[in-house]
């Protein structure tokens, strides 16, 4: 597919553009086509299995690349309409990779509010990694990334810094998914006729569940539309992980809608303890005060594992709080019980 193929896809997927911003980057396009084939032609050298169809990299590398790689914002759209809280991004790497994302700025003081939590984000997408493998993923790649008011891009709106006392702007990035749909999510004859679709499903309702998934807008779900590999996908979930909040939308992915669940899947859930759940989502996305500037750093121990936005004078957490991490233990040992009384079965 050449480069300005590729960007034209970007933009019919984004929906209306603003022409300038359309002009700009088809004549872009033209001047880096050489580049981005090159790398396009690296990234399809071989046959992708079904699964690459929908996300085109190694889950591990997007993270790497969202997080820590300098890009550029080749253009932007508004992801359902104009003057939205998140918006589709096409981003060019310095080695001339290109990449979508969802780019969602983070509320003033980074704590969120409804709909729009950080830290929600970055742990359902943590969470799944401790039972289900890379192919089976039901949360695309989602990272927090501090930008610099100075570089924020031109997105139609002042970005202000996150923090008063930097100048640093906290965006969540989140891989954009290739080939889905938000039609025919759920379909009971093709659950039970359709072996691969009914482990899919189940997938993404026991994560559902057991993150309490709390919105039922449409788009929220996906599903592939590569027929030999029907993925699910779970892609907004900044109302999840409390019961004090729901949607207006409906809750319909809080609870179990299946009563088989893949049974490779569930060895894994029950392996989990109690201490690999705090480890892996007591702090999930951590940056350090570096002058002005917040600079991502490794993990450490949460500054107080009660709260689930946390700030020293130079340290900035996000992660669960004590809480809702019990509460995902409650619910993964309601889960097995179920199994051992045989009221769900295993497939």
């Amino acid at each position: 597919m050449a480069a300005r193929t590729l960007i034209q896809s970007f933009l019919e997927q984004a929906g209306p553009v603003h022409e300038a911003r359309r002009a700009r980057t088809l004549a872009f396009s033209l001047a880096v086509t050489l580049s981005l084939a090159f790398a396009l032609c690296l990234a399809f050298a071989r046959p992708l299995p079904a699964q690459d169809l929908n996300i085109h990299f190694p889950p591990d590398s997007i993270e790497s690349m969202l997080r820590d790689r300098e890009f550029q914002v080749l253009d932007w759209a508004d992801t359902r309409f104009s003057g939205d809280r998140t918006q589709r991004v096409a981003l060019r790497f310095v080695d001339s990779t290109l990449m979508l994302a969802k780019w969602a700025k983070a509320p003033r003081g980074g704590r969120g509010v409804f709909n729009n939590r950080p830290r929600y984000e970055i742990a359902a997408y943590e969470f799944q990694k401790l039972f289900l493998d890379e192919s089976e993923y039901v949360v695309p790649p989602t990272v927090a990334r501090c930008v610099s008011v100075d570089q924020y891009p031109d997105m139609g709106h002042w970005p202000g810094a996150t923090f008063d006392d930097t100048r640093s702007v906290l965006v969540v990035l989140q891989y954009w998914l290739w080939n889905v749909t938000s039609k025919d999510i759920w379909d009971k004859s093709r659950f039970e006729s359709d072996s691969v679709y009914a482990r899919h499903f189940a997938n993404l309702d026991l994560f559902t569940y057991l993150i309490l998934h709390s919105d039922s807008n449409g788009g929220n779900v996906l599903i592939s539309s590569v027929t030999s590999n029907p993925r699910l996908f779970a892609v907004d979930n900044g109302v999840a992980f409390s019961r004090r909040e729901k949607s207006d939308r409906g809750t319909r992915w809080r609870g179990l809608r299946v009563k088989s669940l893949p049974r490779k899947t569930l060895e894994r859930l029950r392996s989990i303890t109690r201490e690999q759940l705090e480890r892996r989502l007591g702090v999930v996305a951590q940056f350090r005060r570096s002058g002005d500037q917040l600079v991502p750093e490794t993990p450490t121990e949460p500054l107080d594992p009660n709260k689930g936005f946390r700030r020293s004078v130079d340290t900035v957490q996000l992660g669960l709080t004590r809480r809702e991490i019990g509460q995902i233990w409650n619910r993964i040992r309601k889960i097995l019980k179920k199994v051992d009384e045989g009221k769900i079965e295993l497939s």
